[in-house]
């Protein structure tokens, strides 16, 4: 596991690799039981925008992962379905996935996270950043920004992330100028 120094022991977010997709895999399973999606659709996200994909280590260990990819706003893409591709006109970064283990929880790592994800999508010049809150979530994903944005449109898909699901976005200040490509 590149990046994961045992002698840190301060957990950090960095770069997620393939060498990664196991623990991703293992985590997925503790954290989103009820919301399981196949290695090779989280393998897809990393392949298509490995810009987007972060990995929590501490002491060796990885104890967390974050999947995003560009999107457009105000829809959501199906749990455990190929994307096939990014969009050619995305508008936000899609947060699909957060899970950090319960270990990790309550030192500020998804705090942390959100840094670097607005850092993304600021390079990618998208204007937004957009996730669905799941599992009673949503007054942490407010705490960092973001809003709940009620779309009668959404309902159907949301229902598919479970009963609490909140679409929910924060705008960002982008200057105009060339994108970088969104592909890897």
């Amino acid at each position: 596991m590149q990046g994961c120094s045992a002698g840190n022991a301060t957990p950090i977010w960095r770069n997620a690799a393939p060498s990664d997709l196991d623990a991703i895999e293992a985590i997925a399973s503790v954290v989103h039981v009820s919301l399981h999606e196949r290695r090779a659709v989280l393998t897809e996200k990393l392949r298509l925008f490995p810009a987007g994909c972060l990995v929590l280590c501490r002491t060796g260990a990885v104890l967390g992962y974050a999947l995003s990819h560009p999107w457009t706003f105000g829809t959501v893409p199906p749990l455990d379905h190929f994307l096939g591709a990014l969009p050619r006109l995305a508008t936000c970064l899609f947060i699909h996935d957060v899970a950090i283990l319960p270990a990790a929880q309550g030192h500020g790592a998804g705090r942390s996270l959100i840094p670097r994800i607005d850092m993304a999508a600021r390079r990618h010049k998208l204007n937004a950043l957009a996730l669905v809150s799941v599992y009673d979530t949503q007054s942490f994903w407010t705490d960092q920004g973001f809003a709940v944005l009620e779309d009668a449109t959404l309902h159907a898909k949301l229902a598919t992330y479970g009963a609490s699901a909140r679409y929910m976005v924060k705008p960002l200040r982008v200057e105009p100028s060339s994108s970088e490509p969104l592909g890897p």
